[in-house]
């Protein structure tokens, strides 16, 4: 059991930076892979960027490779997604999920997050 909190969003111009973060309650966090997942108004949630429970692997979505990069701390129970040179394609509520099943997916992901907006204007 896990409950998940995202924070950071904002409107940011296109080529700017944010760091989103997503704090997690529970002792147990170690032992599940997070991820982020987006949603565009209209369109279906996507995956972009996951990393596994040891911090080892971490697997990003074609359209923010060499863009966006996952860490996470656990001594503060916390995934952080720094995103830059962001496009005004990259706007959408994005989510932290977790689950304790690898590869993490919209199907498989056993929680989510409230979801943070982020905007990028062009």
């Amino acid at each position: 059991q896990v409950q998940l909190v995202e924070s950071g969003g904002g409107l940011v111009q296109a080529g700017g930076s944010l760091r989103l973060s997503c704090a997690a309650s529970g002792r147990a966090f170690r032992d599940y892979h997070m991820g982020w997942f987006r949603q565009a108004l209209g369109k279906e949630r996507e995956f972009v960027v996951a990393i596994s429970r040891t911090g080892i692997t971490t697997t990003y979505a074609d359209s923010v490779k060499g863009r966006f990069t996952i860490s996470k701390d656990n001594a503060k129970t916390s995934v952080y997604l720094r995103m830059n040179s962001l496009k005004p394609e990259d706007t959408a509520i994005y989510y932290c999920a977790a689950t304790t099943t690898w590869p993490i997916t919209v199907s498989s992901a056993g929680y989510w997050g409230q979801g943070t907006q982020v905007t990028v204007s062009s």
